[in-house]
This record gives C-alpha cells, structure tokens and sequence, in this order.
C-alpha cells in the first residue's frame, strides 16, 4: 500500500484501562489501526495482547474508549459488538469439538450471505471434511477452522490471538497464507509471538510493554532498529 495513499482509521483505542482482579493489566494505552490489510499486536509474553484483543470485543472489564469506524463500543455487549462486524480467532481455537465441520460453520453464520465459496477456496480441506467432528481434526485443521469461521462473514476487523502457537512450521506457512488472504479482505489485527509471520503479513505494528504503547508505525522501521526489537520483543538482529 503506498504511503502517499491516505489511510482511514478504523480502530481507535484512547486511555484503555483494564484491571484483572488485583492486576492493573492494561494502563492508559491509546493506539489506531488503520483500515485494510494486517496490523500486528506484539510484545513478550505478559504484555497485554490478548487482554487488549478482550477488551475490544468487550470480553473484560475496561475503561477509556474504543471506537470502531467512529462508533464507540465500550457500553456495548460483546455481541452487538460482533454484529458491528468484529470477528475473532481466539488463541486456543474453542472450536465446538462435538459439532462436524459443518455445523461449526453454520453456527458462525451472521450475514445474509455467508462466504461459503470464499473459505472453500481458501480451505479446500474442510469443504471435504464437513461431516467430521472438529474435535477429529488435527490441530492446524482446527486452526484453519477458526479462521474460516471468521472469514465466512463480511467483518470490517477480524482480531487473530496467537495463530501460529503449537502448529508445525509447514502449519505455519499454510496458516500465514490463509491470514494473507483474511487481510485482503479485511482488516486484521494480529497478536502474533513468531515474528517471521508478523514480518511476512503485517505492514504496520503496535508493540506493547507492560501495558502500555512502546511503539506504532512501520514494522520495517522497527525491525531496522535492532535495539528497539531487542528491548520490547526480545528478538535480536538475526532473527
């Protein structure tokens, strides 16, 4: 995307604030992201991803204001917020293991038309799999279930907790091209930990410390600078 193109913001996060029973998780954060492709959420482990990825679809308790395309959600249920067109990929999958492929599709059905032609194409596998159990699967096939899930309606931001986590390196490649395909559909916010895909996939970047904004721009500029890559991700020039 050219930088002299003039990005819409679609997600805006202003003073998040979330406490976790005793624990201040979550303090002051603001950030945007912009509409269209792949935006990263990282950080080391304890940072805040999937709490900030929570708070968003209103999944805990918070404080300050996030606004989608200009609409505040923060007084919203979870599953209004949803119906605004926020679809989530959690991190452990929570695929419905007793229910066929199938069924966990048609349960994740919210518009009209749902993209059945879209994620057979991207997931070929599950169009042939649609009478077994999710719980069968393999668990980059529970992955890719996940997604299509989210994939299947016309989301405006599809929130993408940990993908990668447990799956094989072959599992990740197929895994990172699904979200590729996901981003140029919509726009994605991914928490990722394997900093190859962020690298891959994302073309801008939010790096939490400890609950609050260490850094928001290109991911190319982060990477240049190995200090910065080295203080709030851990990663050194090599990697």
């Amino acid at each position: 995307m050219s930088s002299s193109v003039a990005l819409r913001t679609l997600l805006e996060v202003d003073g998040l604030q979330v406490h976790l029973g005793e624990s201040h998780i979550i303090q002051g954060l603001s950030f945007s992201v912009v509409e269209g492709g792949v935006t990263a959420l990282l950080g080391r482990n304890g940072a805040g991803k999937t709490t900030t990825i929570k708070a968003v679809l209103g999944l805990v308790g918070r404080g300050g204001s996030i606004r989608l395309g200009g609409r505040e959600l923060t007084r919203l249920p979870t599953h209004q917020i949803v119906r605004l067109g926020v679809g989530y990929v959690p991190e452990d999958r929570e695929v419905f293991s007793e229910l066929t492929v199938a069924e966990n599709l048609k349960l994740a059905e919210r518009d009209p038309t749902p993209r059945y032609d879209l994620v057979y194409e991207v997931f070929p596998d599950l169009g042939q799999r649609g009478s077994q159990a999710a719980g069968s699967l393999s668990g980059g096939q529970q992955q890719m279930l996940a997604i299509a899930r989210a994939l299947l309606n016309r989301n405006q931001i599809i929130l993408v907790d940990e993908p990668t986590k447990g799956l094989s390196p072959a599992l990740v490649g197929k895994t990172a091209e699904a979200l590729g395909r996901a981003g140029s559909e919509s726009t994605v916010l991914l928490v990722e930990q394997n900093l190859q895909v962020a690298r891959v996939l994302a073309e801008r970047v939010i790096v939490l410390d400890q609950g609050r904004l260490a850094y928001s721009g290109e991911i190319a500029d982060l990477l240049a600078e190995p200090s910065l890559a080295e203080r709030y991700l851990g990663v050194g020039r090599h990697q």
